[in-house]
């Protein structure tokens, strides 16, 4: 592999891990700089050396400038949610006792558990919005083609992320994002997809 598609595969990587933390239900957990590589060569205490190491490259965020706009986007929509659970201190399993969720493999309703399997999606709704969101994660080294589960109403579902495409189709407004007309869904391999319907 060349040196472009070396880097394309990583920045695939830091957007399948910034994904998955930024719409999780918990605090994200990441530093200044995760989203354009700042690895501080794995340092986790700089700020007690007066180095260069402690310093911020501003070269960075023009060098990784797609994965600063994903990010952007993910960061965007997180500032949407509803976060009264937060303000009321509300316990994780309390949380998911309440929420309306499936798990799904390839195919809706049938996640596969076992040691070999490499991919799994799930369905959320975002009651309070009205809004559904289905992520893909797969894992394995080839693409996979998973079929979408059946929505209640009339709505298609849209395609709102995906880490696999080109910067800046990997993440669009999830607003305007196209609706998708097929029952199958295309999942590129090692890469997280997000689906979204509904939303007010």
């Amino acid at each position: 592999m060349d040196d472009s598609t070396i880097e394309k595969l990583r920045n695939r990587q830091v957007k399948n891990f910034l994904t998955v933390t930024l719409l999780s239900l918990s605090m994200p957990m990441i530093f200044m700089g995760d989203e354009v590589w700042r690895t501080q060569r794995s340092s986790n205490n700089v700020c007690c050396q007066d180095a260069a190491i402690s310093l911020f490259d501003w070269s960075l965020a023009e060098k990784h400038a797609d994965v600063l706009r994903y990010v952007t986007h993910l960061i965007a929509r997180r500032k949407l949610r509803v976060a009264e659970h937060e303000r009321q201190r509300e316990t994780l399993n309390h949380m998911l006792r309440r929420a309306k969720y499936s798990w799904h493999g390839v195919k809706p309703g049938q996640p596969d558990w076992s040691a070999h399997s490499h991919s799994v999606a799930f369905t959320a709704e975002l009651q309070v919005e009205k809004l559904f969101l289905h992520m893909i994660l797969n894992y394995y080294w080839e693409p996979l083609n998973c079929e979408l589960p059946l929505l209640e109403r009339s709505d298609k579902w849209r395609g709102w992320i995906g880490t696999a495409l080109e910067s800046p189709q990997d993440s669009v407004p999830w607003q305007t994002s196209p609706p998708i007309s097929t029952r199958t869904y295309h999942a590129d391999a090692r890469s997280v997809m997000v689906l979204v319907t509904g939303g007010e």
